[in-house]
């Protein structure tokens, strides 16, 4: 074999070599993880939420009811008072004056009536004897008469003056929360009007005021009418005041009234609802929401609320066959419960679905399923709307 013949031979074990060297093509990656859980069911309590805000239980404005100038401011701003606890003083020296100028007209009404009287018990015995006219004697009672009137206006006249001095003294009516003063010692008071001097709010109970929608109104108003009608009516709702902080308030409250109309600019009906204040941690104008059962959703269909998306209004899970292939579903969504979501269409109980690792597959695709632990109920559930055609709020307590 010649030289030239070699290198062809070494060429070709070369080059067969080569290709035997190269690397096989690389395996399929593996279905990615997802984390999923099973959908539960359960009933559910539909509760309604309703934004409102916190006033006194009462709130009296104290005024001034004489005129004078004010000597003493006795309380201190923003503090809790006492029934019968002295607030302010007014200059009390013109009004003992005027008691006292009463003091006299009523004494001496009171002697001329006295004279008046004598007059007619001298004049009577010498009508009789025919030793003075009729007429004297008519004029003697028409005087006595008169005096004795004159007398009792003195002695109203005196009360009065007795009544005005006693309001110089001002005391609170209540037990309640003061606030800050609207007069300062020195001012000028009840001239003209009754001078607004300062409020004082009992809060301990204390009220929540909130708009309940028409349609709501109707809902809770025929579900009472049911209950009632059947017997089966049970104690009074217990309802919670959910505090600007997100926080519930430690007392459960009650309804304490109703108003009589429905606002026809808001189309909503005023609801009163008490709530005992023991901390006296509620002010009068905080804002907050109250909620409370309104029905009970029998045999929910509830998945964790990450595993619903949203877009432009609709909603969507994805769902986990026995096959652990993914498919994509619109759903209907109910209310909320805490952390979990009722789903109302379009998915059954046991079923699978994601809650973590969507981003992360598409229709069809096999995944590796990794069970997460069921959500529950959390303390405070945010607020959220039920769609609807009334718009009106509903959520699951």
């Amino acid at each position: 074999m010649n030289r030239n013949s070699i290198l062809v031979v070494c060429s070709v074990v070369l080059v067969t070599m080569s290709a035997c060297a190269k690397e096989a093509p690389p395996a399929a990656p593996p279905p990615p993880e997802v984390m999923v859980t099973d959908a539960i069911q359960r009933d559910v309590p539909v509760s309604m939420e309703l934004v409102g805000q916190a006033k006194g239980f009462q709130d009296v404005e104290i005024r001034a009811r004489v005129e004078g100038f004010l000597e003493q401011v006795a309380f201190a701003e923003g503090s809790l008072v006492r029934k019968g606890q002295l607030l302010y003083v007014i200059d009390r020296k013109p009004l003992e004056a005027a008691v006292a100028n009463a003091k006299g007209q009523l004494a001496t009404a009171q002697a001329r009536l006295e004279k008046a009287k004598n007059d007619v018990n001298r004049y009577t015995p010498l009508v009789a004897k025919q030793a003075i006219s009729q007429q004297e004697l008519d004029n003697a009672l028409a005087a006595r008469d008169a005096m004795t009137a004159q007398v009792d206006a003195q002695q109203a006249a005196l009360e009065k003056a007795q009544i005005d001095l006693g309001y110089t003294t001002i005391t609170s009516p209540i037990d309640g929360l003061i606030g800050t003063t609207q007069v300062k010692t020195g001012n000028l008071v009840g001239r003209g009007d009754n001078t607004l001097l300062v409020t004082i709010s009992q809060i301990d109970p204390i009220l929540f005021r909130a708009g309940m929608a028409e349609a709501e109104y109707l809902r809770v108003a025929r579900r009472v009418q049911d209950e009632t009608a059947k017997g089966t009516r049970a104690a009074p709702i217990p309802i919670q005041l959910i505090l600007a902080d997100g926080t519930i308030h430690p007392q459960e409250g009650r309804v304490d009234a109703i108003e009589r109309n429905i606002d026809p600019t808001t189309g909503t009906l005023a609801i009163q609802i008490k709530f005992p204040n023991p901390q006296r941690l509620v002010r009068p104008g905080q804002y907050g929401r109250v909620k409370f059962d309104i029905d009970v959703k029998k045999g929910a269909i509830l998945v964790p609320q990450r595993a619903v998306q949203e877009l432009q209004g609709l909603y969507s899970l994805a769902v986990v066959g026995a096959d652990n292939k993914v498919s994509f579903r619109n759903v209907k969504v109910g209310p909320r419960d805490g952390s979990l979501w009722v789903i109302e269409e379009g998915l059954k109980a046991g079923e699978r679905v994601i809650v973590e690792g969507v981003q992360k597959v598409r229709e069809g695709a096999v995944v590796t399923p990794k069970p997460t632990p069921a959500e529950t109920k959390s303390a405070v559930a945010p607020s959220a709307s039920t769609p609807g055609a009334d718009g009106a709020k509903a959520e699951v307590k």
